[in-house]
């Protein structure tokens, strides 16, 4: 078993981080970071450069967090997929058999979330399992 962050370095984010980290080595299991990679509506000769930049600011941001993680003495397993953060983190947790998928929030309304899609919304009706939802600090 593991447990599942999706992590981007935002403020909720971060927060996130820090209870999957308190998690995973309470149950002394794996935290397994995960980055979809995946431009959003971007097609044609763009969509290659657009995909290559969000790898490497991925490949940052997971960075940061494998740190914190291997100073909270907490392995990880990370996943930079080319995927939407929505399906990268639902194929993460199969994969890894996680009991919780963790994600930080901004502070959107339910209204807002529902009309633009945020990552916390569309993991609550479609995961089959747990997912925590970390808001950022006020």
């Amino acid at each position: 078993m593991s447990i599942v962050l999706g992590y981007d370095e935002s403020p909720g984010a971060r927060r996130a981080l820090g209870l999957a980290l308190d998690l995973a080595a309470r149950l002394d299991e794996p935290l397994v970071l995960v980055y979809g990679a995946a431009p959003p509506g971007v097609v044609g000769e763009e969509a290659g450069s657009h995909t290559q930049a969000l790898a490497e600011i991925g490949q940052a941001a997971l960075a940061h967090a494998v740190a914190d993680a291997e100073e909270a003495g907490v392995r990880t397993v990370l996943e930079l997929v080319d995927e939407k953060p929505v399906n990268a983190l639902l194929h993460a947790a199969e994969k890894h058999d996680a009991r919780v998928i963790v994600v930080g929030t901004y502070g959107e309304t339910p209204l807002r979330g529902a009309i633009l899609g945020s990552v916390p919304h569309k993991l609550l009706h479609l995961s089959d399992r747990p997912v925590l939802c970390v808001p950022a600090e006020r």
